[in-house]
């Protein structure tokens, strides 16, 4: 491997004078506006538009080397690099922010002391530095003096790769060397691959520290009592955990240790797509100065935020810091959680909109990991598709999907914590016919779960699926709970049902799931 200064120098090498490291907030602001790089919303928030408005998942890889060759479960999802290839990129992307004006931020990763990461993010963007500025995890100025990153990302959204010369896929790449301890992001500016980036980074290095690392969000109740939210983006992490009679400890990505849970950033990410102040308060308070909108469309008189425009993107977004919600926990760390939750975006319209499930359910559905990727998280995603995400975050997974089910399976055992799976999707029939969960209800559901309330219910087994539903909760109508009642066409529903547990039926196949797991899901038909 080539010899090389280490990255954490290389941005006074390249920019001769010309980088700004650990700007404020209002600093990045008048840059990005100088820079003419986004524009100022009427709210006080800044807004960005970027040239892809989701993650680009078929550009990822990781770096194949003495480090990853026998740890990372190679495949379509992670995808070997060669550590040639690896240097020669490193080298064109160096030359290529040679001179250049850039912006660096020294942050950590992990609210725990005892696993934070301390990294570097170095930007070409103004607005991109004051992203991951509001993201992740602000040093105090005391331990800027000490701070010595141990994993640097470098985006430069400016940088496009010539595939046939670089080895990757396209003009965009995102390419991770743990040797190296280094990210290599260009070709795009969706901001989301830098907080991704690094939570890919955390799930390698911390199981073998005996952390469970986990792609949810997270709060806690006046009673000091836990709950997590699992699910991919658009399956309500954000809306569901950001709760006025709760405590936000995070909204995305935590990692679960002997001692209790903690978040690795020190921001929120949130889709604005619908946005309403009277469903979402919290979030809709958060988005003022120094907030980050990404591809919101603001009237060009007023500058007010339309959030119900999706002509440029469903995926539209807002970046702020987790002291711009009222009631978060600061530093987010907590004790172990007593509730768990799965979200599903059910693009079937099949499945309960809240069921309990046993220790074995919890295992089956969190290998399935069942969702709809929702419009727009990725390029070029038009409406939802069902896909089993293994963990509820196979993209971001670089182990064996049976390392992180097992730590899961260990800590539910170890805390007796309940597991529940919530639909956020749709009722009454699949996307185009039937209706999107009303947000009122799902979340008198589950509030009553994570209070503890709902388990004291009574409870029926339906029969597609073998879920325990609840027959009652404050707030929700009695004939919300059964999915088939939704329906007008009961066959039709039956045809979606059998159609689904033979999807599921078949996906559990892929793992090496104990036989009591595999035995608690649905069945196929024969």
């Amino acid at each position: 491997m080539a010899t090389t200064m280490h990255i954490s120098d290389i941005a006074e090498l390249l920019s001769e004078g010309r980088t700004h490291f650990n700007l404020s907030p209002a600093a990045l602001v008048e840059h990005s506006l100088r820079r003419n790089e986004a524009k100022m919303a009427a709210n006080g928030a800044i807004d960005a538009f970027t040239n892809r408005t989701g993650r680009s998942p078929k550009d990822k890889f990781i770096v194949k080397d003495e480090t990853t060759a026998d740890s990372v479960k190679w495949g379509a999802v992670n995808v070997p690099f060669e550590p040639e290839r690896f240097d020669a990129l490193y080298a064109r992307v160096m030359e290529h922010l040679r001179g250049r004006e850039l912006f660096v931020q020294d942050l950590f990763c992990g609210a725990d002391p005892s696993y934070r990461l301390p990294v570097r993010v170095v930007n070409e963007y103004a607005w991109h530095n004051l992203f991951v500025h509001q993201l992740f995890i602000r040093p105090t100025a005391e331990e800027l003096k000490t701070h010595h990153p141990e994993f640097t990302v470098i985006a430069a959204p400016e940088f496009q790769s010539d595939p046939a010369r670089d080895g990757v896929n396209s003009e965009v790449f995102v390419v991770v060397s743990f040797t190296r301890r280094t990210v290599l992001i260009g070709g795009t500016s969706y901001a989301g691959e830098m907080k991704k980036s690094i939570f890919g980074i955390m799930n390698f290095l911390l199981p073998p520290r005996n952390v469970f690392p986990m792609h949810c969000s997270a709060n806690v109740g006046h009673n000091g009592v836990s709950a997590l939210f699992f699910g991919l983006s658009g399956t309500g992490k954000t809306t569901l955990s950001t709760d006025p009679s709760r405590d936000l400890i995070g909204d995305d990505e935590h990692g679960w240790s002997a001692d209790g849970i903690f978040n690795f950033e020190g921001g929120c990410y949130a889709k604005c797509i619908k946005l309403s102040k009277k469903n979402e308060p919290q979030i809709w308070e958060a988005i003022r100065f120094g907030c980050v909108l990404e591809n919101v469309i603001l009237d060009p008189h007023t500058r007010i935020p339309d959030y119900n425009d999706d002509s440029k993107t469903e995926n539209s977004r807002a970046a702020y810091p987790m002291n711009f919600i009222e009631n978060a926990v600061i530093p987010g760390v907590a004790g172990h959680p007593k509730n768990v939750v799965f979200l599903t975006a059910d693009a079937f319209g099949v499945l309960p909109p809240i069921s309990r499930l046993t220790p074995e359910q919890a295992m089956y559905h969190f290998f399935s990991g069942y969702t709809a990727k929702v419009a727009g998280t990725e390029a070029g995603l038009k409406e939802p598709t069902a896909t089993f995400s293994t963990c509820f975050g196979s993209p971001f997974l670089p182990r064996a999907p049976k390392v992180y089910a097992e730590m899961l399976g260990r800590r539910l055992r170890e805390h007796n914590a309940q597991c529940w799976l919530v639909n956020t999707g749709w009722q009454g029939g699949a996307y185009g016919v039937g209706k999107r969960m009303a947000i009122p209800f799902t979340r008198a559901m589950v509030d009553a779960a994570v209070e503890g309330e709902l388990i004291k219910g009574e409870f029926e087994i339906e029969p597609s699926f073998g879920l325990a539903i609840p027959k009652h909760c404050p707030g929700v109508p009695p004939q919300v709970f059964n999915p088939r009642n939704a329906w007008s066409d009961k066959a039709a529903y039956d045809k979606a049902a059998e159609d689904l547990r033979n999807r599921f039926a078949k996906n559990i196949e892929n793992f090496e799931a104990p036989p009591e797991v595999k035995a608690a899901g649905p069945k196929a038909q024969r």
